[in-house]
């Protein structure tokens, strides 16, 4: 069992990353490209101050109490919300720059990361995953 410091309940996590869905899509089918504002902000208020506002929003409307729920590792959600932060950030920056194939590109990266975590499959945990095993071969490599 997890401690409640040390993970997230699911339904936090989902909110999250259907506001992030929710964004990019507003932000390509409108051309309002500060939208993705909205979930980097939130982002990097959760990672930098511990205080993400669309989690803080949709734990109000929790109807148990939060252990009750799939815990999610509070570790690896910052990870994943590490990479979000980067593709929101080098989006919203090449959609001002007017790189709008960059920004395109890692728009609908972060959009579809999160799409498909909502629907079971974390990237961002698999990336993780291969991170970690690769610093380990390299580490234990017969010399």
């Amino acid at each position: 069992m997890h401690e409640a410091s040390q993970s997230i309940p699911r339904p936090l996590v989902r909110a999250n990353q259907w506001v992030i869905v929710i964004s990019v899509l507003a932000a390509l089918l409108t051309g309002l490209y500060w939208i993705l504002a909205i979930p980097l902000i939130s982002g990097v208020m959760g990672v930098f101050f511990n205080f993400n506002p669309v989690m803080r929003t949709a734990k109000i409307f929790l109807r148990k109490e939060p252990s009750s729920y799939i815990p999610e590792d509070k570790g690896q959600q910052l990870f994943n919300q590490l990479l979000a932060i980067i593709f929101l950030l080098t989006a919203l920056i090449g959609y001002m720059l007017g790189w709008n194939t960059l920004a395109f590109i890692f728009s609908v990266m972060v959009g579809l990361a999160a799409c498909v975590a909502i629907l079971g499959f974390c990237v961002g945990c698999f990336v993780h995953y291969q991170w970690n095993q690769y610093k380990y071969r390299r580490r234990n490599k017969p010399a």
